[in-house]
C-alpha cells in the first residue's frame, strides 16, 4: 500500500468532520484558524521531516511515494498536520454543546 492511499481516510473523515460543523456558530472564524494553524504545521514538518530524513532517522521507499516531494520529505508527510489542524477543532466543536444546549441553559 503507497503512502497516498494511507493519507486518503485520513483526508476523507476530516472533511466529513468538518462538513458536520458547517452549521455550528463560528464556523468561519474556525476555519481561518485552521488554516493559519495548517499553514504554521505545514512549515514545522517541513523543516523537522527534512532534518529528520537528512539526519538518517528514517527513510521512505520511493515506490510507496508519489515522488513529490518538500525538500527531502514527500508531500504525503503534509496531510497528517493539515487534517489535524481541521479536524481536531471539528471534532472539539462537535463534543461541545450546541448553540440551542447553549441557550437554553443561559436562559
Amino acid at each position: 500500500m503507497t503512502y497516498s492511499l494511507i493519507v486518503v481516510p485520513f483526508v476523507l473523515i476530516t472533511a466529513i468532520v468538518v462538513l458536520l460543523t458547517a452549521r455550528r456558530a463560528a464556523f468561519r472564524r474556525r476555519m481561518t484558524a485552521s488554516v493559519i494553524a495548517a499553514g504554521i504545521l505545514v512549515v514545522l514538518t517541513a523543516v523537522f521531516d527534512n532534518i529528520m530524513i537528512a539526519a538518517g532517522l528514517f527513510t521512505y521507499p520511493e515506490t510507496l511515494i508519489s515522488g513529490v516531494r518538500i525538500g527531502l520529505a514527500p508531500i504525503e508527510d503534509f496531510a497528517y498536520p493539515v487534517c489535524a489542524a481541521f479536524l481536531v477543532p471539528a471534532v472539539f466543536t462537535l463534543l461541545g454543546p450546541s448553540r440551542s444546549h447553549r441557550e437554553e441553559v443561559a436562559s
